[in-house]
């Protein structure tokens, strides 16, 4: 029996895009999401609907003829729907070359300048306006219609929001060379070996699940000094790193990821790379804009 009051305007896109670039692989790198996703949504379609909509060949996948009827009548509420958020939002208002992208604290210094210069050699008309602020903040921001994309530690679980991962980093500990002869070993350091220290963290309230995961990773090693800094303003590295310096705290932080370190710190990478950050790219699932589709293939690693 078909079930046709939860169909989302996302399938709807979804189903159009696999129409138009003729298949599933092309509607998934058009949509910057995977070929399963894709699947996974016209199949969804056609249970709530009762009827097949696609045919599927070695050419590609064509239209049935309910399939074709659901196709002009999808375009026409994508439009509507596309006009009625660019008037509520302001964004039909701004210039049609412009990307707003935010940028979290600690972002690795390689990953604008490649992105925004490949965007220059290959999409000159394209204007990308930065924002630097948490992840929090950003996805505040890119509800209310300020961000178009957000680049972000807390990946949201709101289907009205897709995501892609951009960046991958492997953290390790900054500590006072003093403390860093006595617990590291064979250069590196066993994360148990820090439970005497306090964690010199950041603001829960900046990316909250993120802050859950790498506080409970510490505790699980033993670390419990992880202190809840939710109502204060962001630790700057100045704050860090003194506080490291003392003697009785450590910092965490990927490779390379800021200011020289004075040199009575090191950074030094943990034994068996027990905290991962990750950073997605974020943005409206129902977004047809091809200026964010193209910021977004540039931030893709490797590319």
């Amino acid at each position: 029996m078909a079930d046709n009051g939860r169909v989302e305007i996302r399938e709807l896109r979804a189903f159009v895009a696999v129409l138009e670039e003729g298949g599933l692989s092309a509607a998934a790198r058009r949509l910057h999401v995977s070929q399963s996703a894709i699947s996974q949504t016209v199949q969804s379609l056609e249970r709530q609907l009762g009827t097949a909509l696609l045919v599927r060949d070695h050419a590609g996948s064509r239209a049935t003829p309910q399939g074709e009827l659901l196709a002009r009548e999808a375009r026409l509420l994508i439009e509507q729907h596309d006009r009625a958020v660019s008037l509520v939002t302001g964004q039909g208002r701004r210039a049609p070359g412009l990307v707003r992208l935010g940028v979290p604290l600690e972002f690795p210094s390689d990953v604008l300048p490649r992105t925004l210069a490949r965007l220059a050699l290959e999409r000159p008309e394209l204007k990308v306006v930065l924002r630097h602020d948490s992840s929090a903040a950003q996805l505040a921001a890119l509800a209310a219609g300020d961000l178009d994309i957000a680049l972000t530690r807390d990946l949201p679980g709101d289907p009205a929001y897709d995501a892609v991962l951009v960046v991958h980093e492997t953290m390790g500990a900054i500590l006072a060379r003093s403390v860093a002869a006595e617990v590291e070993t064979g250069g590196k350091v066993p994360l148990h070996r820090l439970a005497r220290l306090e964690w010199v963290g950041f603001s829960r309230s900046e990316t909250p699940a993120w802050h859950d995961q790498v506080s409970a990773i510490l505790r699980g090693h033993g670390v419990t000094a992880v202190v809840d800094r939710s109502d204060s303003r962001p630790v700057t590295p100045e704050v860090k790193l003194a506080a490291v310096a003392a003697g009785t705290a450590f910092g965490l932080a990927a490779p390379g990821w800021g200011p020289p370190l004075p040199d009575e710190l090191g950074w030094y990478p943990l034994v068996d790379d027990p905290i991962i950050r990750r950073t997605w790219a974020v943005w409206h699932a129902d977004s047809t804009s091809r200026h964010i589709a193209a910021v977004l293939a540039a931030l893709e690693p490797g590319a």
